[in-house]
């Protein structure tokens, strides 16, 4: 994957998680707060509690953090990937978001062309 590719994935992934928080807040199933500069996103939660997702732009990878712990994600046929596990990262951020907010809520990801 080229840096150009990258960024252009990390940006439209970003952008996808932001607008899920959004659509949540106008339907009224969680108050999530986010808060976005370049390639980190903050997710704060009504209990104070904050999941961290982050680009990082030289390893080609996705760090999420959360009270379940880190994980760093590198992208492989089509999705991001747990580069200890191979689980899915939209998996992991609805788990982790689930537990933070205190029900249940699912991410999803990009439908593939």
């Amino acid at each position: 994957m080229s840096d150009t590719e990258f960024h252009s994935i990390t940006a439209s992934m970003l952008a996808r998680i932001e607008s899920t928080v959004d659509q949540w807040l106008q339907d009224d199933v969680v108050d999530i707060d986010t808060h976005r500069t370049g390639g980190l996103l903050e997710l704060g939660f009504p209990n104070g509690s904050k999941i961290v997702i982050n680009t990082q732009p030289p390893l080609h990878e996705m760090w999420l953090a959360a009270r379940q712990g880190g994980f760093h994600y590198k992208y492989a046929k089509g999705a991001w990937r747990d580069t200890r596990d191979g689980r899915e990262f939209f998996e992991a951020l609805s788990a982790c978001a689930s537990e933070q907010a205190g029900r249940p809520l699912r991410f999803e990801p990009a439908v593939s062309a």
